[in-house]
């Protein structure tokens, strides 16, 4: 699949503390790539070498083919960003925001109605930003960001600060907003449940580390499978699990059999639970763990940096 954006060995310091650390990043088009970690990761530093706001001090960046540092203008035509920073004018309404951004872009004068329109913001046009929801002003820093039509989207946190309806709200958005802005979305978060729901491709970086990098769905596959068991008789359930070769904890009153991973799971799951009914054991319960985006998270930012917990 082709990247829409692609760094080698991408590196930054700032003074003594390397804030990036030789990270390949690799974002196919028309993904949803969830780049993961936790505040102060680096997260915020990578997008800003990416849109060209930083320098690298080693490493390429290449933004739908092309060299940022060689081509840098053509490169950032190829980019719309959201930034912590929204920028706005709060006394003047949406549009006229955007009427603002379109006049030094040299667009279309359609493109502020057009985008507010894509982000569901079009019946609130005229009203001030000031008065405008948190939600709403990262909807229209969307907005703002797909001026132009760019193939690619880049948003910092940009469910930060919102309560929970505006989360759900934001979350139900971006898993539509390729196909509204036909375009790549990189979103940096460090909300991992929020991400699982909308990613396809996820990116973890942990002390500017790039820790694990892949299809959601692949990673998850490749994850270790657990199983809660509740039965009268742990003790004997736990010594059948052994035998065959699985590994057991016992946590309160439950009994978590680990397993592995892939459909090899399956076949040792199925054989498990018919071992147990063979040997009599009353088994009330037989609980596949979810494969979680924290769990892989943590498990990838301990082998990468043992400090985070």
């Amino acid at each position: 699949m082709p990247l829409a954006i692609e760094t080698q060995g991408l590196t930054r310091r700032f003074g003594n503390r390397l804030a990036v650390d030789a990270i390949d990043l690799q974002v196919p088009e028309h993904s949803i790539y969830g780049f993961l970690g936790r505040n102060g990761a680096g997260k915020t530093t990578t997008i800003k070498l990416l849109l060209g706001l930083l320098q690298p001090d080693a490493g390429t960046i290449r933004i739908s083919g092309l060299d940022v540092v060689a081509n840098r203008i053509a490169a950032a035509r190829r980019v719309g960003a959201l930034l912590e920073a929204q920028g706005f004018y709060p006394n003047l309404g949406g549009r006229e925001n955007l009427e603002l951004c379109r006049r030094l872009l040299g667009l279309p004068a359609s493109e502020p109605d057009r985008v507010l329109a894509s982000v569901e913001l079009g019946a609130h046009a005229r009203r001030r930003v000031a008065d405008y929801s948190l939600g709403m002003r990262q909807r229209l820093g969307i907005a703002r960001a797909m001026l132009g039509s760019p193939p690619i989207l880049m948003l910092d946190e940009p469910t930060n600060g919102l309560d929970p309806e505006g989360i759900a709200d934001m979350r139900n958005f971006l898993r539509e907003l390729p196909e509204r802005a036909n375009a790549t979305v990189l979103v940096s978060s460090h909300l991992l449940g929020e991400i699982e729901q909308v990613a396809t491709h996820v990116g973890i970086l942990g002390q500017g580390k790039l820790v694990l990098q892949g299809l959601l769905a692949d990673l998850q596959a490749g994850m270790e499978t657990a199983l809660e068991i509740a039965t009268d008789t742990p003790d004997r359930a736990a010594a059948i699990a052994h035998a065959q070769g699985l590994g057991v904890e016992h946590t309160g009153a439950a009994l978590i059999v680990r397993i592995g991973a892939g459909t090899r799971a399956q076949e040792a799951t199925a054989n498990l639970n018919h071992a147990l009914c063979e040997a009599g054991l009353r088994v009330h319960a037989l609980i596949p763990q979810r494969r979680s985006l924290e769990t892989l998270y943590h498990q990838a930012a301990h082998v990468a940096a043992p400090t985070l917990s």
